[in-house]
C-alpha cells in the first residue's frame, strides 16, 4: 500500500511503500494524486520511500509503475528513491536515462537528506 506523507506539500509529493503494491494501490492513492499535481503544478517532485516492510509489486502493479514512468518521464522535475533492496535501487538508476528529471537513490537511512534535496532547498 501507498501511504502520502505529511511533507508532501505544493508540487512536492512524498509517498511510502509498505507491503507487497497492488494494482488497486495505485489506482486508488497514486495515480489520482498524481493526476491531481500535475493538472495543479505542472511538474512534480516526488519521493518514493521503500520502507522495512516494501516487499515489492504485483504484476500489475509493477507494470503500472512502468506506465506511470514512459507517460510522465517529463513531469517529474526529482524523483528520490530511498531505502529498498539493492536490485530496486538499480533499477530505479537505470531508468534516470529515460526521464528528463534528475533521479537520485538514497539509503534507507538518507530519509532527511531526501526531503532536502525533493524539495530542492526549501524547508
Amino acid at each position: 500500500m501507498f501511504r502520502i506523507l505529511p511533507e508532501s506539500r505544493g508540487n512536492v509529493l512524498g509517498v511510502e511503500a509498505m507491503g507487497e503494491l497492488t494494482h488497486e494501490d495505485y489506482a486508488n492513492v497514486l495515480l489520482p494524486k498524481l493526476a491531481e499535481l500535475f493538472e495543479a503544478e505542472g511538474k512534480v517532485n516526488l519521493l518514493c520511500h521503500l520502507g522495512p516492510e516494501f516487499t515489492g509489486w504485483d504484476l500489475q502493479a509493477a507494470w503500472d509503475d512502468t506506465l506511470i514512468g514512459i507517460e510522465h518521464r517529463g513531469d517529474f522535475e526529482r524523483l528520490a528513491v530511498v531505502g529498498g533492496p539493492n536490485w530496486i535501487r538499480a533499477l530505479f538508476r537505470f531508468s534516470a536515462v529515460l526521464m528528463t528529471g534528475e533521479v537520485r537513490v538514497f539509503d534507507e537511512g538518507e530519509l532527511d537528506q531526501a526531503w532536502d534535496w525533493v524539495k530542492g532547498g526549501w524547508a
